[in-house]
This record gives C-alpha cells, structure tokens and sequence, in this order.
C-alpha cells in the first residue's frame, strides 16, 4: 500500500503523467472521428459544404499549420515553466518546487498543447488524394480547427495562471491550504471539543519488556509515511511491542534503529521486510503524513524574506499569518497520545507531533531572525494570542506563553526605540497569559530602552 501511495504521489507531481494521459485520448479521439468520417463524411459534406469541403490539400496545409504552431507554443511554456519554477526556488524555497510540479493547470494545459499536436499527427497521415483512393476526413479536419482555437484560448489561461501563481500571496496560501488539509486527515475535528488531557505531551513510559530487538533501515531518505496498520498487525501477531525509533520528516541513515521490536531474540527475516515495507523512504518530504514539512516550507519562506538580502517584511507577516490558521486549526483538536493499545495492551509506541514541538517548529527561527523588527514581532505575538483564545488546554497555553515570553526578551533585548517599546509592551499586556509565562520586566510600558 504504502509503495502505490508513494508512486500516486510521484505521477501526480510529474509533468508527463497528466499529458500522456491527454496524448493518449487525443489519439483516441483522432481515430474515433476518423471512423466517423469512413462512414459519413459524404452526408457531412453535403449538408455544410463550405465548412466541411478542403481538398487534401487544403486538409493537409491546416493540420500541418496548427502542428507546427502547437509544438512552438509547447516549446513557450515548457520555457515560462522551468523560469517560473527557477525563480521560484530563488526567490523563496527550492522546497516549493515539488507544489509548482503538482499543479493540476500547469499539467492540463501542457497536455493540452501536445495532444493538439498529436492529434493532427494521426489525422494528416489518413489524408490521401485522388490518385491514392482519395479520403479526405472533414469533421475530423474541422474539429482539429476548434482544437487550435482551444489551444489559443489555454495559451491566454496558462499566462494568466503564472502571473498569479508566482506571487508570494498565491505561493504561501498554496502551501497553507496543502498543510491544513494534511491536518484535517491526521488530526480529525473533534467538533471543537478541546482534549481532557494532554497526553500528547506526557513522557515517554518506561517499559520492562524483555530486549529491544533492532530492525535497520534499508536505504538513506526521508521517512514519508508510515503504515501505522502493519505495525498494529505485527505487533498483535507476534504478541509484542513495536516502537519506533525514527519519526516521520526524519533523515534516516542505512542501517540505523528504523524500529524495535520487544523480543527475547532476533525477529525472523519475513518480519523485518514487513517492518521496513511499512515504512516509505525516499529523496525528499512530503505533506501528506508530515504536516511539519508544510509548516517547514512557511518557515523557510519568512526565513527568506527576513534575510537582510530581500528584507521583505510583508511576505514573513503574511507567513505568520498562515501559520497561525495551521496551528489555529490544531489549537482545539486531539493529537493522539505515541503509545496505541488494542484491547488493553499496548501495541506500538509511535514518534508523532505534539503541539508545543509544532509551535516550536513554527515560531522558533522566524523569532531568531525578527531582531529588532517590531512589525514582526507585533504580528508572532499577535498570532499567539489568536491561537491561546481557541484552547483551553494547560499545556498548550503554555507553550504559547512560553513563547510570548521569549519574544518578550528578544524585543528587550532588541528594540532600541522608546516608542516602539511602548507599542509592544501595550499589545503584550492586552492579553492574559498563564502565570509565570512573561517576566515582570516584559510588562513595563514606554520606559525607554532596557
């Protein structure tokens, strides 16, 4: 399963998948109408003869042209693509890329273009004059002209579409809606009901099981997905534990701890293939089972912004701004605890998010890069104070509180102007915190520089 998850996920983000697919029904469609016109073309030719009527040689120039057009137009957008994609990953994070190569309207239209180019390819080679029998296939001919007119009409779309989907606006609320979507499949609302308890954030549980029996890992990559359903089955058959050693997002080296397994002695070989099936490894990170990894790409992009090459304030405040709708969304929502039982006993010991690693993930080096940047740092602890107002989870305020406060010291440190301490010090003691989360010191307001 995991193997045609992984490969779903390749030929969705190729650019070739999508266009053979069109290629392949344009082919179709070709022979279609030419059977078509085997059958009826003198009844077509003689309801609409000015539409239907080119000789084969007329029949034979209109196909060449709009070929010959669409390959042009073909070799344009392959070019505007692979710019798009180059500034793109310049501009703001290689780590993009992989969601520029997923758009559906880029594949479309790429498709679009070579199936035009196709399709006349099949029609022109059935077109024979007097001497050869002669066959001149009219509906087919006519509809390769609307074709061609389509083709203008997606040229026109596919322009507007790069225009747009190079902002910075459109970039980080596609990588947002991909994140929360993740979110919405690994933590299911819970009908805005907040946890009864933060197991989430419990230690781990100390275990006297036997040996820990090591399964290595097979290749070096990133862990994509795990089948949490294997690891279950594993567990319950051979009435042991599975823990595991490396979370999903982690760079894992060959032969290194993927899992243990609560045995007195080796696992069998079937067991360790099982095990490591279970796990999907490859080159990069994905979105699907790591939401970290779209959090990741946010980061990376205000990283980018705050850099003191483009000093871009405005694309990092509108970074936060998502992120706070990604942690938003978690803020009210169950993470399930890392320990999983069945019928009572426990089965498998995950390593999976927790909310206070997630904020961490978010804020942390986006923090580290805001000194002295009041606007950023009005908008991080604004963001906080969004996220607190949907929890009433101890831990999770915490955290928020934990991270108003080291915002707090990093303005103190920091800002140099008396007023713009007065602004952050207002909009820090507009909000509660838990007690204990912000020194005493973060709460003086306007008192000049510290």
């Amino acid at each position: 399963m995991n193997k045609l998850k992984r490969l779903w996920s390749n030929l969705r983000t190729s650019f070739w998948f999508v266009p053979s697919l069109i290629v392949v029904g344009s082919i179709l469609l070709a022979v279609a109408l030419i059977e078509v016109d085997s059958c009826g073309s003198e009844h077509w030719l003689a309801r609409w003869p000015r539409m239907f009527g080119p000789g084969a040689e007329g029949a034979r120039g209109m196909l060449s042209t709009i070929a010959g057009s669409m390959m042009t137009v073909v070799g344009v957008t392959f070019s505007m693509t692979l710019v798009t994609l180059a500034l793109a990953s310049s501009q703001y994070t290689s780590r993009i890329l992989r969601n520029f190569m997923g758009d559906r309207v880029m594949q479309v239209v790429l498709g679009v273009f070579t199936g035009i180019f196709t399709y006349c390819l099949i029609v022109l080679r059935t077109i024979r004059s007097g001497d050869d029998g002669g066959f001149v296939p009219s509906l087919s001919v006519s509809f390769a002209v609307v074709l061609g007119i389509g083709g203008i009409v997606a040229l026109i779309f596919f322009i507007h579409h790069i225009a747009n989907s190079i902002q910075a606006s459109s970039i980080i609320a596609s990588v947002a809606a991909e994140t929360m979507v993740a979110v919405d499949r690994l933590f299911p609302d819970d009908l805005g009901k907040a946890p009864e308890d933060d197991a989430e954030d419990q230690p781990p549980l100390t275990l006297s099981v036997g040996n820990w029996q090591a399964v290595p890992v097979k290749g070096n990559g990133y862990i994509q997905s795990v089948d949490n359903a294997t690891l279950l089955r594993l567990a319950r058959e051979h009435k042991t534990i599975v823990r595991m050693e490396r979370g999903i997002g982690e760079f894992v080296v060959q032969g290194s701890p993927l899992a243990s397994l609560a045995l007195d002695g080796p696992p069998k070989e079937e067991v360790i293939a099982d095990l490591q099936a279970a796990y999907s490894i490859d080159r990069h990170r994905t979105v699907e089972q790591d939401c970290a990894f779209g959090i990741r790409q946010l980061v990376d992009m205000a990283l980018r912004a705050l850099s003191p090459g483009i000093n871009d304030t405005t694309t990092a405040v509108m970074c936060v701004d998502y992120l706070t709708a990604i942690l938003a969304r978690l803020a009210s929502r169950d993470i399930p605890s890392s320990h999983r039982y069945e019928e009572g006993k426990l089965r498998v010991i995950t390593i999976g998010p927790t909310f206070a690693g997630l904020v961490a993930e978010s804020f942390d080096q986006i923090r580290a890069s805001a000194c002295g940047n009041i606007g950023i740092m009005l908008r991080m602890l604004g963001a906080l104070q969004t996220i607190a107002s949907l929890t009433a989870s101890p831990s999770r305020r915490q955290a928020l509180g934990d991270q108003a406060k080291w915002i707090a010291e990093l303005a103190e440190r920091t800002i140099e102007s008396p007023h713009d301490r007065a602004r952050f010090d207002i909009r820090l003691g507009s909000r509660r915190w838990e007690d204990g989360a912000i020194p005493p010191a973060a709460n003086r307001v306007g008192d000049g520089v510290h």
